[in-house]
C-alpha cells in the first residue's frame, strides 16, 4: 500500500523589535547569561506587563504579507505549563482571538498552503545542559514572537522546505525579522502524519519540536514518515506525542505525550487590555509594505524580460533586488544589469550570508553609469566587464578606468588592420576554421578584441574575419 505524507507547521519567528514584548529589556542576540532580564520578564510578584505596540504592528505586517484577515479585536491569553525555562509558569500568548486569521503561502507548483492564523506571544528562556547540570538563561524570555500556524496542507518534503524558505524570505522582505535559524530567530514545530494514498481521513499526528535547520527538517520528516509507515504496516498504531530530533543519529525520540489546547488551561490574561486594530491603522501599515518577492519576481519576468531563473535569484534577498532596481533606472536593457550582478558580482558574494547582506564595494548608481555607457554605444561589453572588475576591486566609478579614447570607437581601417594581424598571427586557428571547426573563429575574434581593448564590435569583427578568410 502507498502512503501519503501530511504535514502542517507551527513556525515561531522572533520579531526584530529593539525591546521585549512586555518590558524595556533589549532583544539583542547573545550577551552574558541573564543579563537582558528584569523583574517583568522573569515574572517576579507584583510586576505588570505592558504590550509593545511595535509587536502588534509587526504581527499585522506578517498577516498582510501572507494574505490574512487582520482582526479588529484581539486578546492575550495565558498558556499555563510548568517548565524551568518559563519562570512564571505561564506564557502570555493568544488562542481565542489571534491577530491574523487565515491567509496562505503559495508554492512554485501553484499550491497554496493555507494558514489557520498568526498570533503574537512571548518567547521562553533557554536551558543549557553542561556536564550533567542544567542552567537557565532568561535572556530570550519575553522576546516577542509571532507563531504562524498552517493547515495540514503540505504533501511532500520538498513542499515543506519551500514553505519554510518562502516564509523566511517574506518575513525578511517586510523587515520584521532576520529569520536566522542558526540563532533561533526562526524555529519550526513539524506536525506530521501518514494516511493511505487517496484517503481523506487524517492519520494520528506526531509533533517534532524546535527544528532550526531546513536540512534537519527534511531529514526528520523523512525519518518520521518512514517510522510511521513501518509501524502501521507491522500492525502497530501511531501514538500522538511530541518528539525531539537527534541530528547525530538521524532519529526522533519521544519527549512527552502530545498536549491539546485544554491541557494548557488557557484563559484571558487579566493584566493586559484588549487590542483594537482600526481599519485605518491596517491601511497605513499596508502602505508601508515593500513589494513582496513573488510580485517583484513576476514584474521582472513580465515587464523587464528577465528569465525566470534569473528573476528568482535577484529576488531571493531584498537587498539584492533593491540594488538591482536602482541600477536599472533609465537603462535600455535590465538584462545587462542582471547579467553583471548574477555573473561578476555574485562571484564575489559566494555564500548565502554574503548575498543576504550584499555588502558590495560599488553602489547601484555606479553600475547604472557603466550600463548606460554600453547603451550609448560608447563602450563594448568586453570593456565593460573588465572595467567592472576594476570597479569592484577599488570601489571607484567606471569613468575612473575608461578614457575618452576608449569611448571614441574604432574606424573601419583600424578594424581591418587588426583582423589581418589576427589572421597572420594565428595560422592554426585559420586552418582549423577552414577545415570545418566553426569555434576556431572565436580565437581570432578574441585576439582582435584584446588588441582593440574591447573597443571593437565583436559581432562585426567575426563577420569580417569570415569574409577575409573566405
Amino acid at each position: 500500500m502507498k502512503y501519503e505524507l501530511v504535514a502542517g507547521f507551527e513556525t515561531h519567528i522572533e520579531l526584530a523589535t529593539k525591546t521585549k514584548i512586555f518590558c524595556s529589556c533589549t532583544t539583542a542576540f547573545g550577551g552574558a547569561p541573564n543579563s537582558h532580564c528584569c523583574p517583568v520578564c522573569i515574572g517576579l510578584p507584583g510586576t505588570l506587563p505592558k504590550l509593545n505596540r511595535e509587536v502588534v504592528n509587526f504581527g499585522i505586517k506578517a498577516g498582510l504579507a501572507t494574505h490574512g484577515e487582520i482582526a479588529e479585536i484581539s486578546k492575550m491569553d495565558r498558556k499555563n505549563y510548568c517548565y524551568p525555562d518559563l519562570s512564571k509558569a505561564y506564557q502570555i500568548s493568544q488562542l481565542y482571538a489571534p491577530l491574523s486569521i487565515g491567509g496562505y503561502v503559495e508554492l512554485s507548483n501553484g499550491r497554496k498552503i493555507r494558514l489557520h492564523h498568526i498570533h503574537i506571544e512571548e518567547d521562553a528562556g533557554k536551558l543549557i545542559h553542561q556536564h550533567g547540570d542544567t542552567y537557565v538563561d532568561y535572556n530570550r524570555g519575553g522576546v516577542p514572537l509571532i507563531e504562524i500556524v498552517s493547515e495540514p496542507d503540505i504533501r511532500s518534503i520538498d513542499e515543506a522546505k519551500e514553505y519554510v524558505e518562502k516564509l523566511q524570505q517574506v518575513m525578511r522582505y517586510i523587515g520584521i525579522s532576520d529569520c536566522r535559524m542558526q540563532e533561533g530567530s526562526m524555529r519550526c514545530d513539524v506536525n506530521i502524519s501518514v494516511r493511505p494514498e487517496g484517503s481523506e481521513t487524517l492519520g494520528t499526528r506526531t509533533e517534532i519540536k524546535n527544528m532550526n535547520s531546513i536540512t534537519n527538517i527534511a531529514k526528520a520528516m523523512e525519518y518520521e514518515y518512514e517510522r510511521q509507515v513501518d509501524l502501521i504496516e507491522s500492525g502497530g498504531k501511531v501514538v500522538q506525542e511530541t518528539l525531539r530530533y537527534d541530528d547525530a543519529t538521524n532519529t526522533t525520540s519521544s519527549m512527552r505525550s502530545k498536549e491539546d489546547a485544554h491541557d494548557y488551561r488557557y484563559f484571558r490574561d487579566p493584566d493586559l487590555v484588549t487590542i483594537n486594530v482600526p481599519r485605518d491603522v491596517v491601511e497605513s501599515l499596508k502602505a508601508e509594505m515593500p513589494e513582496l518577492p513573488s510580485d517583484k519576481c513576476k514584474r521582472y519576468i513580465e515587464e523587464l524580460e528577465i528569465p525566470e531563473k534569473d528573476a528568482q535569484l535577484l529576488t531571493k534577498y531584498r537587498k539584492i533586488s533593491e540594488f538591482f532596481d536602482k541600477a536599472c533606472e533609465g537603462v535600455k536593457s535590465a538584462k545587462s544589469v542582471s547579467n553583471f550582478i548574477i555573473g561578476q558580482i555574485f562571484r564575489r558574494t559566494e555564500t548565502e550570508a554574503d548575498k543576504e547582506t550584499f555588502d558590495v564595494s560599488i553602489t547601484p548608481e555606479q553600475l547604472n553609469e557603466l550600463v548606460k555607457l554600453i547603451d550609448s554605444g560608447k563602450i563594448r561589453n568586453n570593456l565593460a566587464k573588465a572595467t567592472l572588475e576594476k570597479m569592484l576591486d577599488s570601489g571607484k566609478g567606471a569613468l575612473d578606468f575608461i578614457s575618452e579614447s576608449d569611448m571614441a570607437g574604432l574606424d573601419e581601417n583600424t578594424v581591418n588592420e587588426l583582423c589581418k594581424q589576427a589572421i597572420e598571427n594565428n595560422p592554426k586557428a585559420v586552418d582549423d576554421y577552414k577545415n570545418g571547426k566553426e569555434k576556431a573563429i572565436k580565437a581570432l575574434v578574441g585576439n582582435v578584441m584584446k588588441n582593440s581593448r574591447g573597443k571593437a564590435d565583436a559581432a562585426a569583427v567575426e563577420q569580417k574575419l569570415k569574409d577575409m578568410i573566405s
